[in-house]
């Protein structure tokens, strides 16, 4: 296999001007001349006989064939760097990066994330709450907290909460309301959590695609919950940041999906992980089962 693969020096030499998209810019992130770049990317295209870069103008654009290359190489050299980083402790110090929703963020972690620090007092934490998946560039996010089915190309996944997708409101909003259909939720307002069209896409899955709700109202997760708590609106979430509101009746379960498999889970690059990376999986792990427990 490594026979048929171009010399490392072509690679890099079009790694870096996949990621700067300039000759100049990609000869100073390797420290060479943007003539001995585009001297490399030359010879790329000649082993591999096809066009990697086009004329833009005075500069050059990525081929289709170059596109699908610099993605290929920015995640092996990506992995690679996540390795020897791993393997060397270079990145030691650096604060564990965990990206994860608002809601989740604040519906779980967060009560629990002073037992964390109690364990490993010495760690540095930082939490990116946001509802999009960042990529797991060198250098960004160590591990994430995802909703879904465990699916994420490229990357490794582990069911840390399994739980039901429901359809919620408070008390006080329906103060009575006979709730029969998803059709007649299009009469209250609703809350939708920032970064996604969960509403259209639950009440399209009912089949009423013809109508539109009362009013609808998009926020981050963690004053969804804030607001779904307050009678502000009907709202989806995940039965786990709201057990106790449903135990107490404060919160009314209007329809379910229950849907086996599905839940949040521990999303991380493939590879060697940092040994504080695997402190927060274990410690994430103990607070799932004792919770299950």
């Amino acid at each position: 296999m490594l026979r048929s693969l171009p010399p490392l020096a072509q690679l890099r030499a079009f790694a870096a001007l996949a990621e700067t998209g300039a000759m100049s810019a990609a000869g100073d992130l390797l420290n060479v001349s943007h003539a001995a770049i585009s001297q490399q990317v030359r010879a790329l295209e000649a082993h591999l006989g096809t066009r990697l870069v086009a004329k833009d103008g005075r500069g050059v654009a990525l081929t289709a064939d170059g596109e699908r290359l610099g993605q290929t190489l920015a995640n092996a050299f990506g992995a690679i760097a996540r390795e020897v980083e791993a393997l060397t402790g270079a990145d030691a110090d650096r604060p564990l990066q965990v990206t994860t929703t608002p809601m989740f963020a604040a519906g779980w972690l967060m009560p629990r994330i002073a037992d964390f620090h109690d364990r490993h007092p010495d760690a540095e934490l930082m939490v990116n709450p946001s509802p999009g998946l960042s990529d797991p560039a060198p250098g960004g996010f160590d591990l994430a907290i995802r909703y879904g089915h465990g699916t994420w190309p490229g990357l490794d996944a582990e069911l840390l909460v399994e739980s039901d997708f429901l359809i919620m409101g408070a008390r006080r909003l329906l103060d009575g309301r006979r709730i029969d259909s998803p059709r007649d939720l299009l009469a209250l307002p609703w809350l939708q959590e920032l970064g996604t069209n969960e509403v259209a896409e639950w009440l399209a899955a009912q089949g009423v695609t013809e109508a539109r709700v009362k009013s609808l109202t998009h926020l981050p997760g963690n004053l969804l919950l804030d607001g779904l708590r307050a009678g502000q609106g009907i709202a989806a979430t995940s039965r786990t940041f709201v057990e106790a509101d449903i135990a107490r009746g404060d919160l009314q379960v209007l329809f379910t999906d229950a849907d086996s498999g599905t839940g949040y889970f521990i999303v991380t690059p493939p590879g060697v992980l940092r040994p504080k990376v695997r402190d927060f999986i274990r410690w994430l792990r103990r607070q799932a089962q004792h919770e299950s427990g």
